[in-house]
């Protein structure tokens, strides 16, 4: 396997419990990774300007239940890793105040991946 290019990834986390459409699902991921860069650029704007010059790397995975994106958040805090929890407003497939998604990131990859290392990709 060859080395990657990348030093900096940014992680979407999506609910897979929660039966979204397609649409739902592209949605929530996008509300996340908009919310956790803004948050890193204001916060950690040396990581984000290197994560961004070197093509912004993003990974979508999933969690099948609240309680492990809620871990995954907790995780993310004590590493002091920027994270953005999405609340749904409710107002098509998911009651008002939902979780949907996590935004995490972005920092270097290995330390993202003591967060979101054993997840698997959402397909």
């Amino acid at each position: 396997m060859s080395e990657t290019p990348f030093r900096y990834k940014q992680c979407i986390v999506l609910r897979a419990d929660l039966g979204m459409s397609v649409g739902k699902l592209i949605s929530q991921a996008c509300h996340a990774a908009v919310e956790a860069s803004e948050e890193a650029k204001r916060r950690k704007p040396r990581i984000w300007r290197r994560w961004r010059d070197e093509g912004a790397k993003k990974v979508v995975l999933r969690v099948e239940s609240l309680e492990e994106l809620m871990e995954l958040a907790e995780r993310a805090e004590e590493l002091d890793i920027v994270n953005v929890i999405i609340r749904d407003r409710g107002l098509t497939e998911v009651p008002p105040g939902t979780i949907t998604a996590l935004g995490l990131g972005p920092d270097l990859s290995e330390r993202m991946d003591r967060v979101t290392g054993h997840l698997k990709l959402f397909r």
